[in-house]
């Protein structure tokens, strides 16, 4: 019985020294600046620089605004958008070209379509 406990106060002890001397994860103070323009940039319209309507703005991928417009997206760099109340702005000429380049590109990568008609056994497959 004795000689139980002692092995048991061994390995807790043990255990004990791993949490002790266990590092603790540095948590970085600085905010990367993608990170707070995704809450901020997300869900507005977004026009160009006469006014006129481009889209609805979705995400924000490393330093481009994607933006819905229509059945397309496009790609439009940060440091071309400024944000305003309720809209964000183009600022310059908007190169629609470019920007769907930049939005098929984000699309690829990272937007799947979801179809609701999918069999079961066609969604493990994926996984």
């Amino acid at each position: 019985m004795v000689l139980r406990w002692i092995s048991s106060v061994r390995i807790v002890g043990q255990c004990g020294l791993v949490f002790l001397f266990s590092k603790k994860k540095e948590v970085s103070d600085t905010i990367k600046p993608t990170e707070v323009a995704d809450s901020s940039m997300a869900c507005k319209f977004v026009l160009d620089s006469a006014g006129k309507k481009i889209g609805e703005s979705v995400s924000v991928a490393a330093d481009v605004l994607i933006i819905k417009s229509g059945s397309l997206f496009l790609g439009v760099p940060l440091k071309h958008v400024q944000a305003d109340e309720k809209t964000l702005v183009v600022k310059g000429i908007f190169d629609f070209t470019k920007a769907y380049e930049l939005g098929e590109k984000w699309r690829k990568d990272s937007y799947r379509e979801l179809n609701q008609h999918e069999r079961p056994e066609e969604k493990s497959k994926r996984f």
